[in-house]
């Protein structure tokens, strides 16, 4: 009987290229199931009618969560026996996503990095992956860096990697952002919203109500996420299903909506890091401060942090309140006067 294993840390090579999955049709389906996940309140995303008016296009509008997490779980083969995905590096929405849209993912290699040995720990690696996605039409529609943690199939293994990432970008031009803006009309969108006081640079917005984290390991099955701590406790570091981190991130800008009423579409991640583990039935709040807020040709750019805090109870692998497990730094489209 032959054995479907996946890849350990030395089973890497920098250049391997997994571009053998599934292309993936965005559906009214993965849209609902979505939207019953998060609550998210991204009005163009719900409102078909004031979607069409503000983008000009007849179908829906796909919530950039989503779009972000269909890519991940295509470009997950690689990271089957992660134990944390370390960060996300350089996200940027080239071109909305649409129901009826079809996205194929490409997930490279780009450099590979044992962690220190140390006593007593098994030996594991990061792995970074450089993740391209293409739409039916052969456009791109994002492209970004991810780094998976991933074990060593020799717990006192020595594999001597220890390459630079210096390729991966710490950063996003506002020109790359600015390009990234859809041609829409947003005075649909903001002749929608009711007046309130103008948003400011270095403003901070709590977000009073939370959100219990549930449903974690559908997010991932629908996806196509592969790796086995979303979905097998026994897998996990923790001894409990790890919730995939794209979970907190959904959840997160789930907030931010209600944060930023005028937040037409998410344009990019400068950087997303998980700074803690998040488990089922944790209850997630999130923190948001304005950094900057830039006028584009069609519609003004916002760019925020936003840390989330988890509250878990005492029977939770890693009890805790307010323990922060999220910084997120992002850009938005913002309607509204520029």
């Amino acid at each position: 009987m032959s054995t479907y294993e996946a890849p350990w840390f030395e089973d890497f090579k920098v250049g391997d290229d997994f571009s053998n999955v599934p292309p993936v049709t965005i559906t009214e389906g993965h849209c609902a199931i979505h939207q019953a996940m998060f609550g998210d309140r991204l009005q163009l995303t719900l409102d078909h009618q004031l979607c069409a008016a503000v983008t000009g296009e007849t179908r829906a509008l796909v919530n950039p969560s989503l779009v972000c997490n269909v890519a991940i779980g295509q470009s997950s083969f690689p990271s089957q026996r992660v134990m944390g995905n370390l960060f996300y590096r350089g996200l940027v929405l080239q071109r909305p996503v649409f129901v009826g849209d079809t996205l194929t993912t490409t997930t490279k290699v780009v450099a590979l990095r044992q962690n220190r040995i140390r006593e007593g720990r098994a030996a594991t690696g990061m792995v970074a992956l450089e993740i391209h996605v293409n739409n039916q039409e052969g456009e791109t529609v994002l492209n970004f860096w991810r780094c998976p943690m991933i074990p060593c199939r020799d717990p006192s293994a020595d594999t001597g990697r220890k390459d630079s990432f210096d390729m991966i970008p710490d950063d996003i031009t506002i020109d790359a952002l600015s390009e990234a803006i859809p041609a829409w009309d947003l005075s649909h969108l903001w002749n929608r919203l009711k007046p309130g006081a103008p948003l400011t640079v270095a403003e901070t917005i709590l977000v009073e109500a939370r959100d219990t984290v549930t449903l974690a390991p559908e997010l991932v099955r629908m996806t196509l996420n592969m790796a086995m701590t979303h979905t097998d406790a026994t897998k996990s570091v923790y001894g409990e299903r790890l919730v995939y981190g794209g979970h907190t991130i959904s959840m997160a800008a789930a907030q931010l909506s209600r944060a930023l009423p005028s937040l037409a579409t998410l344009l990019g991640w400068f950087k997303c890091d998980h700074t803690a583990p998040v488990f089922e039935e944790d209850i997630l709040r999130s923190v948001v401060t304005v950094d900057a807020l830039v006028s584009g040709a069609s519609g003004r750019i916002v760019i925020a942090q936003v840390e989330t805090f988890a509250d878990r109870g005492p029977h939770s692998p890693e009890p805790g309140t307010d323990v922060k497990v999220l910084d997120w730094r992002l850009a938005g489209l913002l309607a509204g006067k520029k």
